[in-house]
């Protein structure tokens, strides 16, 4: 039984196709279209999905959606409606919108399936929609390798629900409490994330990096913690919140907080975009990270002692936070952790088309990780690759032996060499887990400047991940357990961290980001932390032998991986996406398939 699970029309449109329930094919429409976050409905990753099963229209049960369009509308009116007569110039912006098409999904998706597949006359489908936080836990449970699990829910908001605590057995689950909007830990982040300047829905993982250069001890972070939770958010024992709704204006407005009051409360205007960060920015961004993760935590609590289940799974959007996601680990409240590693509203096609099927079905889950390392996109062949690379203007060489091209990849690696890897299935999801990566030695002091500057074209202050090879990790790291998605953050052990004065505490953004904190400095936060990737060779076997020719000329078994992209895009999917990217940013090899390619000097 073939399922088609639909994200879209907010951000990350996504579709999976699920076959007898196990995830065959996965893959976000910003991939094609290159737009970042692409919302449209998802056309191309709909023909991709359907030409690698080699299926139409005719072979589709159901097809999935991953939330109930009328449940949403019912609350933007109900709010629209409360808050009156604010919210006139939103109403009348959003209402043409819903009336148009969003009102009208069933009728819309309909509509693009039949002009995708025209051939298919009448195809006999029955299309469902899912209740979204229902997709964010079927998107984690399902496909985690436990029999049995509690499920925690953390987005912005669904259709009403904003945080939700199920219990996933065998092939049910069973949702037993929420958290209603316009309560929201997601929307709170994220209402902090456009006061500091970045790009909401987007921005919220780079909040989440400049908060490590705050620092908790100080009088001002302390200041900034007493006033969010004095005024912003009342935090309950078991993580449910309260917002105080006079500082936001997103269940009303086109902005989501009321600027004038949240700068009068802080003592600091909104930053602009794109301008220079102070500490003040990082203080208070460090005071936000602080308290989302005693909510996490405070929550987690409540999901153990009203389900009894020793294992977790999480998903939505918040569950990408891995600061939040290291510091649970760590709590000991649970056995196990699961994370889907797409839980974004992406993920919640997988879901989507899961939930139908299990619910249905009443199967038996399968009790091992059905995301296959994310590897569910497009992949291409040699002769695919030497059709783009032939009409570039670059010196390239063919390796028929593919260890032979990863023993050179690793040479130029220990030079100092900034490499494009490109090979197989692209991953699904936010994480470039080595199959699209931009990869280096992260024993170089100024590897990470040189990247965020000249080819990442990013804020100075971003992070890069180290991938570490599965049976080396706690060589490195201060880490509990594999970490295959690049979701758990964890400190690096003592022996690989330079010990800084104690005047490093009180340096600014940049100062600290130039001091050489560790001997692996350019994947080493400000905080002595990684965001850790350990890659396993039965899911990748190639990244995992590049790892393995990298330590065998160096002994160091971890390669700084960051995804293969610029600032604003997504991912690339295709060669010719790669050649582009290489076009334009400072990358001295790039490797497709068996070819390696260099710029002619």
């Amino acid at each position: 039984m073939y399922i088609l699970g639909i994200s879209a029309y907010y951000h990350d449109s996504a579709v999976a196709l699920i076959k007898d329930g196990i995830v065959i094919a996965a893959v976000q429409e910003e991939r094609f279209t290159r737009k970042k976050n692409d919302s449209s409905f998802p056309a191309c990753a709909c023909l991709y999905c359907m030409d690698f099963a080699n299926v139409t229209l005719s072979d589709i049960s159901y097809v999935v959606f991953y939330d109930k369009p009328f449940l949403k509308f019912e609350r933007l009116i109900e709010s629209y409606y409360h808050h009156a007569p604010k919210g006139l110039k939103s109403f009348l912006t959003s209402m043409p919108i819903w009336l148009r098409d969003k009102l009208h999904v069933k009728r819309i998706i309909k509509k693009e399936l039949k002009k995708l597949f025209p051939s298919d006359i009448k195809p006999a489908f029955k299309l469902l929609f899912s209740e979204h936080h229902l997709s964010h836990a079927a998107s984690a449970y399902y496909v985690s390798p436990f029999p049995a699990a509690a499920i925690l829910t953390i987005d912005g908001v669904g259709e009403w629900t904003t945080t939700s605590i199920f219990k996933g057995e065998n092939a049910n689950i069973t949702v037993l409490k929420e958290l209603h909007y316009p309560d929201s830990l997601g929307l709170l982040y994220s209402s902090f994330t456009y006061f500091l300047g970045f790009k909401v829905n987007s921005g919220e993982y780079k909040m989440m990096g400049l908060a490590p250069y705050g620092n908790k001890d100080t009088a001002e972070t302390q200041r900034y913690i007493s006033l969010i939770t004095d005024h912003i958010v009342k935090i309950y024992p078991d993580g449910g919140i309260s917002l105080n709704e006079t500082f936001f204006s997103y269940s009303y407005g086109l902005k989501m907080i009321r600027e004038k009051k949240w700068e009068k409360l802080f003592g600091i205007p909104r930053r602009i975009p794109e301008t220079e960060f102070c500490q003040h920015h990082c203080s208070l961004a460090y005071a936000i990270q602080y308290i989302t993760e005693e909510i996490i935590l405070k929550l987690a609590c409540e999901a153990k002692r009203i389900t009894g289940e020793t294992n977790l799974c999480l998903a939505g959007g918040v569950a990408l936070n891995c600061v939040a996601n290291g510091k649970l680990l760590n709590a000991n409240i649970f056995e196990n952790i699961y994370i889907q590693p797409a839980a974004g509203d992406a993920g919640g096609a997988i879901g989507a088309a899961l939930a139908a099927h299990y619910l249905l079905t009443q199967n038996n889950k399968p009790l091992t990780d059905g995301m296959y390392g994310t590897f569910l996109g497009p992949s291409y062949t040699n002769t695919e690759i030497k059709s783009v690379i032939e009409n570039c203007d670059y010196e390239y060489k063919y390796y028929s032996d593919f260890d032979e091209l990863t023993a050179s990849t690793a040479h130029f690696l220990q030079q100092g060499k900034i490499v494009g890897w490109f090979q197989d299935r692209m991953e699904f999801g936010p994480r470039a887990l080595g199959n699209r990566s931009i990869l280096a030695d992260p024993r170089s002091p100024d590897m990470n400047q040189r990247i965020n500057q000249k080819t990442k074209l990013r804020e100075m202050f971003r992070p890069f991940a180290p991938a570490v090879l599965e049976e080396d990790y706690t060589k490195y790291f201060d880490l509990k357990i594999k970490s295959p998605y690049m979701l758990f953050v964890s400190p690096l052990n003592e022996e690989h961290i330079r010990k800084p004065n104690l005047t490093y505490w009180k340096k600014g953004v940049q100062e600290k980001f130039l001091t050489v904190r560790s001997d692996l400095n350019s994947i080493t936060h400000v905080d002595f932390s990684a965001r850790v990737q350990t890659v396993n060779k039965e899911f990748n076997p190639k990244f995992y032998n590049l790892l393995l020719a990298f330590k065998e000329l160096t002994r160091c078994s971890v390669l700084l991986n960051t995804s293969f992209n610029v600032r604003g895009e997504p991912i690339v999917c295709s060669p010719k996406d790669a050649i582009s990217m290489f076009n334009k940013a400072e990358l001295d090899i790039l490797v497709m398939g068996n070819f390696l390619i260099t710029k002619k000097t």
